[in-house]
């Protein structure tokens, strides 16, 4: 059984050299622009299709955008941690093409997931417009804003009481319409997709390498770890938690698209130390 330790910043392979610059050069800029007036997180994070910012370049710049020190920390540790042993064996143009790949996928998938959620919503709306109740209501500010104000759950308990005044049932709609908004125009940044398909094709590349935790400080195998890790970002996407506001569906979308092309790469006769 092997043991991986990489030397994390000594001798970094072209690819993941440039990407880390990348990265931390547009952090540091997403931190100092807003002081001028300009907001680079609604120009170049990922937002929802149906969004009036949404642009088509996104699904490429929401890669270099981080939302704090710590989200751009782990993610340029595990880039660096299980990317270099990949650009060394495969080379800088399939590792670059790898990353994209997975990372646009990663969107993809995002995207298609929020389309859906979002559609539910117009759909929540319509029926409330129809039928306007306390009841729909109420699940509708549950599935949508589980972590609602005092005052929102206040004014439940007031339409509740009155469920036909118009004036509840315009303030509810206006309520409605809010979230709905507040929902699209959620931005998505990081690079999480890519790592996460570059975390899956390190351990399907090298499944029996050793890898030592750090919380538990316990060794586990390379595929061990893949597959536990998916199934937590598995279990996390289809059963969210209120208040969590981490990407799952771009996360397993990493690790979708970088399975199908690695399987895709080895039909064409591409193995393990082929280069392009």
């Amino acid at each position: 059984m092997q043991s991986y330790r990489a030397p994390l910043f000594g001798n970094l392979p072209p690819v993941i050299k440039n990407l880390l610059i990348i990265n931390i050069l547009v952090f540091l800029a997403d931190y100092i622009l807003p002081t001028v007036g300009f907001d680079l997180t609604r120009l170049l994070a990922l937002h929802n299709i149906q969004s009036d910012y949404f642009k088509p370049f996104q699904f490429v710049t929401h890669m270099f955008m981080h939302g704090s020190l710590t989200h751009i920390f782990f993610n340029m540790f595990a880039l660096v941690m299980f990317g270099r042993m990949l650009e060394l064996v495969w080379g800088a143009k399939r590792f670059l093409i790898f990353y994209f790949v997975t990372g646009i996928g990663a969107a993809a998938l995002h995207s298609a997931v929020n389309y859906y959620s979002l559609s539910g919503m117009r759909e929540a709306i319509v029926a409330f417009a129809n039928t306007p109740s306390p009841e729909l209501f109420l699940g509708y500010i549950r599935e949508y804003l589980p972590n609602a104000s005092a005052g929102i759950n206040d004014f439940i308990s007031s339409f509740s009481s009155q469920p036909n005044n118009p004036g509840y049932i315009n303030e509810a709609t206006a309520i409605m319409a809010k979230v709905f908004e507040m929902h699209i125009n959620i931005p998505t940044v990081g690079a999480s997709g890519a790592v996460f398909g570059v975390l899956l094709a390190f351990g399907m590349l090298f499944p029996n390498t050793q890898l030592m935790l750090l919380f538990p400080p316990i060794p586990i195998r390379a595929k061990y770890f893949v597959i536990i890790y998916g199934a937590i970002e598995l279990f996390a996407a289809v059963i969210p938690q209120p208040g969590d506001n981490v990407a799952h569906f771009a996360h397993l979308g990493g690790m979708i698209f970088g399975f199908f092309l690695i399987k895709y790469w080895n039909s064409k006769g591409i193995g393990k130390y082929d280069r392009f």
